[in-house]
């Protein structure tokens, strides 16, 4: 057994030398459903602080719970962490040195190593019942205690396990197929001592922990013992993860003592908290509120649920990395908005909150707005396209694009574009009512039959032009402008919006501008 613990540390030596030239980080998710927002902010983490280091972002599925398994949702993973932009290097699939990467096809790997601490003697084989344990629990409730398995009750006689039991009757309880689970040992009146990146010095009595377990009778292994051993054959350097987890870190430290392995530095992650009250943000906070939880929309193949994605609702994934990377970490600057690779220069553990980060759907849409402004209008164009297809309507991509640049800085998605441009394409059909009583009065029509006839004389119909010839019109008559501005967006458009008037009237054209105005003179 020495040298089984002498080579273990020549190889732990020797990763250390490593892992300070390699950093190495993983994304772990379990493929139960969509990937919340909290999952992708600590992928980006994870992501950033690889890249910030020039070292390896690893995805590993960790699929050990089969009674929540969902067959979808680990290629879901995959794509949302694609429209995310945040790819991993090593995974399912995908330069897999280290793996395989999905835990359920490391059952082995799993039982061997809870199988070395039960002989170590940092674990141990717990034949107890349910019932058995129900008992325990109710007997220490009935006398005002909680019921911990551990320490003060593993060797009392009462809980059947073989810290009690002999060999022999180990053995025989083996064959005969009794139920069993491997517990860890925890130790005795010891002062774990840890440090975390994010949250500096936590001390913790072991005497207060309880025997996790590590292995269940159905052959898989817990989180717990999944989680430290894949970390250290995956040579995972720093491990970044939800501040869920922070409870677990003195059981995880205790592992990594036990097998006599290097433990990885630690960074647990402050919650994403709801926009409204108290707590978790959650689905329901989504639901209630209208905005997403989840980056790509997703439907429950069994239930038929869907629940809508930033990505379908119209979100550019920049803006939505740039938001997320918002939510628990500072620049220590005013700067707001940032790309990728500004964020991975940026990036740092030291800079991120310990306390929970609000989350805000208006903060949400501001930054797609930013975002919009950001991207050219050839892209935009493109986005468009389709929409308008959907109404039947075919303008050139030229047209497009001039009405997409004289209403961009006014939208926040892709889909307010119709609103914001509808009367670039379609003559208004009615006329907001509480403009027209205010703008259009009794020699209204008579000036508007005489703005027809100074349009139909004007051949350079460019904005500057139009703009010029109007302006000069309504100089000479003496005429205030009001009383011809707008009524003349008013026809135009059916509402006192819209961009500058005279860029409005360059693109619809001057067929198209007198019948606008001919309509408005009969209906109005």
């Amino acid at each position: 057994m020495a040298g089984f613990f002498i080579k273990n540390y020549l190889c732990n030596f020797t990763k250390t030398e490593k892992m300070e030239s390699n950093v190495r980080v993983r994304f772990a998710p379990s493929p139960t459903g969509p990937l919340h927002i909290g999952g992708v902010r600590t992928a980006l983490y994870n992501y950033l602080f690889a890249k910030k280091h020039n070292g390896t972002f690893v995805l590993r599925i960790e699929d050990t719970d089969q009674t929540r398994y969902v067959a979808n949702a680990e290629q879901y993973i995959i794509d949302a962490l694609a429209w995310c932009n945040i790819p991993f290097d090593e995974g399912p699939g995908r330069n897999e040195k280290l793996g395989p990467y999905r835990q359920s096809e490391r059952k082995e790997i799993y039982k061997k190593h809870a199988t070395l601490l039960v002989e170590t003697g940092w674990a141990y084989y717990a034949f107890d019942t349910s019932e058995q344990l129900d008992a325990e629990r109710k007997g220490h409730e009935a006398k005002g205690k909680n019921f911990i398995y551990n320490w003060h009750n593993r060797e009392k006689g009462r809980l059947v396990n073989s810290l009690v039991l002999s060999d022999e009757e180990v053995e025989t309880k083996m064959k005969a197929g009794e139920n069993y689970v491997i517990r860890f040992k925890t130790p005795q009146d010891e002062i774990l001592r840890m440090e975390d990146e994010i949250r500096g010095n936590i001390t913790i009595d072991t005497n207060t922990l309880d025997d996790k377990i590590l292995f269940k009778g159905d052959g898989m292994p817990t989180y717990h013992l999944a989680n430290i051993v894949d970390d250290h054959l995956m040579e995972i350097s720093h491990v970044i993860r939800g501040e869920e987890w922070l409870p677990s870190m003195p059981l995880h430290i205790l592992l990594y003592k036990a097998f006599g392995w290097d433990a990885p530095k630690f960074a647990h992650l402050p919650l994403i908290l709801k926009p409204i009250g108290k707590g978790k943000l959650s689905k329901r906070d989504g639901d209630k509120l209208g905005f997403p939880v989840f980056p790509l929309a997703y439907t429950n193949e069994i239930s038929g649920d869907h629940s809508p994605g930033y990505k379908e609702d119209g979100y550019f994934a920049d803006g939505f990395i740039n938001m997320l990377a918002f939510l628990g970490w500072n620049p220590g600057t005013e700067q707001e908005l940032f790309s990728l690779e500004e964020l991975i220069s940026s990036f740092e553990l030291k800079r991120v909150s310990k306390s929970g980060a609000k989350f805000s759907p208006e903060k949400a849409s501001w930054f797609n707005q930013q975002y919009m402004q950001t991207k050219e209008n050839s892209e935009l164009t493109d986005l468009y396209i389709p929409i308008l297809e959907e109404k039947g309507i075919y303008q050139s991509k030229d047209f497009i694009l001039k009405v997409v640049s004289s209403i961009k800085e006014r939208a926040v998605f892709i889909k307010d574009f119709w609103e914001l441009s509808s009367f670039f394409f379609e003559n208004p059909q009615e006329y907001d009512a509480k403009a027209s009583k205010k703008n259009w009065k009794e020699g209204t029509p008579e000036l508007m039959n005489e703005l027809i006839c100074l349009l139909e004389t004007i051949q350079d119909f460019s904005s500057e032009n139009t703009e010029k010839e109007i302006k000069k019109w309504i100089t000479d008559k003496e005429i205030g402008f009001g009383k011809v501005m707008q009524p003349l967006r008013l026809s135009l458009v059916g509402a006192l919006k819209g961009p500058h008037l005279f860029d409005i009237i360059e693109l619809i054209g001057k067929e198209s501008c007198i019948k606008r105005l001919e309509n408005a003179i009969a209906k109005l």
